[in-house]
């Protein structure tokens, strides 16, 4: 009950703040110089995520950012973290609070003594840094995209956990709440697509959400940040490059992102619905 009471106070700061910025999405934008960029599942390289833990460690594949914090500027950063039917790692922390998703296979993130809850894909959760967890993992292939806001990504001891005064969240794929044209003005009127506000910072306004398209769908999502980064989560799109207008298929664990506005034209190639996980510190449109 206070996981779905926490999703519904979510849900309506989201509507809020949507209604606020109705203005600025009003009209099409026109773009001089995109930058949209692509990254397919097949270009991602793959490591090991925690090395210490030689070959039990889960494999990870970094999709933008500096995961490892190499970077004395490093930025937020998303990556694919893979693992192995029966994965089950000991208590630890981490330094950092991360968001993810499941995309493949099912995952259970909770404390050390808790009762396994597996998170089917599509589900959605939230490690905050310091707290003491496990993570477990079953599956033929289980893959979950994972996010930070800044590296590196460590793995630390139990005997060094603390209260950073987060709380977690825990959105299972069958508790998403789904909205239509009629219920954000972030979703044209002639677009049978849907969408889920899933969590907004406090800090940067960046905001974390679901995008549903159906299954047909032809057409394109405007996005109006300095900040997009968008992977697939189920099915599969057709994406369209601005500049020479190829086109990419982006299957499940692909990217496409921008740092402007920009305009992504897109299509559900799949056989159902297409979902995609999207990560802004704007407003979009999808059309």
């Amino acid at each position: 009950m206070i996981k779905q009471t926490t999703h519904l106070l979510l849900l309506i700061g989201f509507l809020s703040s949507c209604e606020s910025q109705q203005q600025e999405v009003e009209n099409p934008i026109a773009i001089d110089n995109p930058t949209n960029e692509v990254l397919l599942s097949s270009e991602i390289v793959w490591e090991k995520l925690n090395p210490a833990r030689g070959d039990q460690s889960p494999q990870a594949g970094t999709i933008w950012g500096d995961r490892k914090g190499v970077n004395e500027r490093s930025t937020a950063t998303g990556f694919l973290a893979k693992f192995v039917d029966g994965f089950s790692s000991p208590p630890h922390i981490h330094n950092v609070t991360y968001r993810a998703v499941v995309i493949e296979g099912m995952v259970h993130n909770d404390d050390p003594n808790a009762e396994s809850m597996w998170m089917e894909p599509g589900s959605f959760w939230t490690q905050p840094l310091g707290e003491s967890h496990i993570t477990s993992a079953k599956g033929e292939q289980i893959i979950a995209l994972v996010e930070i806001d800044k590296g590196p990504y460590l793995v630390r001891p139990t005997t060094e956990a603390f209260d950073s005064g987060e709380r977690p969240v825990n959105i299972e794929a069958s508790n998403v709440v789904w909205l239509d044209n009629e219920s954000t003005n972030w979703i044209d009127a002639k677009s049978d697509a849907q969408m889920s506000f899933l969590l907004k910072s406090k800090i940067d306004d960046l905001k974390s959400l679901f995008v549903q398209l159906p299954k047909g769908y032809i057409g394109a999502i405007e996005t109006y940040g300095t900040v997009l980064h968008s992977v697939v989560i189920k099915g599969e799109l057709n994406y369209q490059l601005p500049k020479n207008k190829e086109t990419k298929v982006l299957d499940v664990g692909s990217y496409f992102g921008s740092t402007e506005k920009a305009i992504h034209t897109i299509s559900n190639s799949a056989e159902s619905e297409t979902i995609i996980y999207i990560r802004t510190n704007g407003s979009i449109k999808v059309r």
